[in-house]
């Protein structure tokens, strides 16, 4: 048998087929990855040296906005879609470290994501934690499960962290945001974290290339103005969409300063 590196075993998993969730969480420093996953990640930083900078900035990133969602927004039920393997500072650790009584669900359509999140992601007495089963094409049963758990007459959340660059069609991608963000009332916000071809266009290019060679499913590359276009009727905060780095850092963040591959932004329904 072939040694792998993981923290939980999974049936049914073909090993020998590189997965964005385990390549993600190799470079996040994760264990829950196979040697085909960590070639595949290795073979992208390659191309682009600072990727594993850039995977941790999207985290950052949703580190910062949920706290302030929470903090300063008073939200306390979130939705996050395509949440990925759970890493350290997970949606509902970050919320629920500051309410106790917040909501969150996740969503995605990979079943090691899921085995991986009801063995490790545990919700305080106070809240609620839920994980759906679900494509984020498929917005209607998303919304429709996330209700046994969450209250859609108050704001909601919704967070879309590295999950749109795999719908390849711009407008399925808009009509996902768009569906979504219908569902949730005034005074709920939108999360996106996107990779960009704006920074090292031709190395980013070269990547993507590379990544849709070797590794499922296929990713696609967006420029600021194409991100933009979800947030329409919505308010954005400051500073708008801008390299995940940039987005509201931490005094004396030495990344503030650099530009990752990761764009991300947050927004209110009015």
């Amino acid at each position: 048998m072939r040694p792998r590196q993981s923290s939980i075993e999974d049936d049914g998993v073909n090993s020998d087929v590189p997965h964005t969730a385990r390549i993600w969480n190799y470079w996040l420093g994760g264990k829950d990855n196979f040697a085909a996953d960590r070639a595949v990640g290795d073979q992208v930083q390659r191309f682009l040296p600072d990727i594993v900078a850039s995977a941790r900035a999207d985290r950052g990133f949703l580190q910062r906005a949920v706290r302030h969602l929470v903090s300063d927004a008073g939200i306390r039920q979130f939705l996050d879609i395509g949440s990925g393997l759970p890493t350290a500072h997970n949606t509902h650790e970050v919320a629920q470290s500051i309410a106790p009584e917040s909501r969150i669900v996740y969503a995605d359509n990979d079943p090691l994501v899921l085995a991986h999140a009801r063995v490790l992601l545990h919700s305080s007495a106070e809240g609620a934690t839920d994980y759906i089963a679900a494509d984020a094409r498929d917005t209607a049963a998303i919304v429709g499960q996330a209700r046994e758990t969450l209250n859609f007459e108050q704001p909601v959340a919704v967070l879309l962290l590295g999950v749109l660059n795999f719908i390849s069609d711009d407008l399925e991608a808009y009509e996902i945001v768009s569906g979504l963000m219908a569902s949730v009332p005034s005074g709920s916000y939108l999360a996106i974290a996107h990779p960009t071809l704006e920074i090292r266009p031709e190395e980013s290019a070269a990547a993507a290339r590379q990544w849709n060679a070797t590794a499922t499913p296929p990713i696609t590359l967006r420029r600021k103005d194409q991100m933009l276009h979800w947030f329409d009727g919505l308010d954005l905060l400051e500073p708008g969409v801008v390299t995940c780095t940039r987005w509201r850092p931490e005094p004396g963040d030495p990344a503030a300063e650099t530009d990752v591959y990761q764009f991300g932004g947050l927004a209110r329904k009015p």
